[in-house]
């Protein structure tokens, strides 16, 4: 039984969504092996906003089997901290990208992404293999 905490990027949801065998989507696997499943509040942000009215039960069910991690003041913080150092690093990240990782650091977890490329540059953030 899974048992290891992870926070999930949007982009393994929307693999999922996608899939026409969902059995073989990423995030059914992960759901396997770790317990409780995480997402940011950005996440939840990014996914319903692009649902079309036909998606919505689709998706609110979904999102209903995620613990939803919030966007709070501590979040804030990590976030700045992130940006500050990837300024000094001349790089930068999406917005939304850096508000998710910063969540994940928040709180402590792994993390997982299909868009390995817009996370590998933050320090501390825990990348899961392949």
């Amino acid at each position: 039984m899974a048992q290891k905490a992870l926070m999930i990027d949007t982009s393994l949801l929307i693999d999922h969504f996608r899939k026409t065998n969902k059995a073989n989507s990423r995030l059914v696997k992960l759901s396997k092996e770790y317990s409780p499943l995480y997402i940011s509040a950005v996440t939840e942000f990014e996914i319903l906003s692009g649902a079309t009215s036909e998606q919505d039960a689709y998706w609110s069910a979904l999102l209903s089997e995620f613990k939803i991690l919030p966007f709070n003041s501590t979040t804030v913080r990590v976030a700045v901290q992130i940006k500050n150092g990837l300024k000094r690093n001349r790089k930068s990240t999406d917005i939304a990208d850096l508000f998710i990782a910063a969540t994940a650091l928040a709180n402590n977890l792994p993390f997982d992404t299909l868009n390995r490329k817009h996370f590998q540059d933050i320090p501390d953030l825990t990348l899961l293999e392949g």
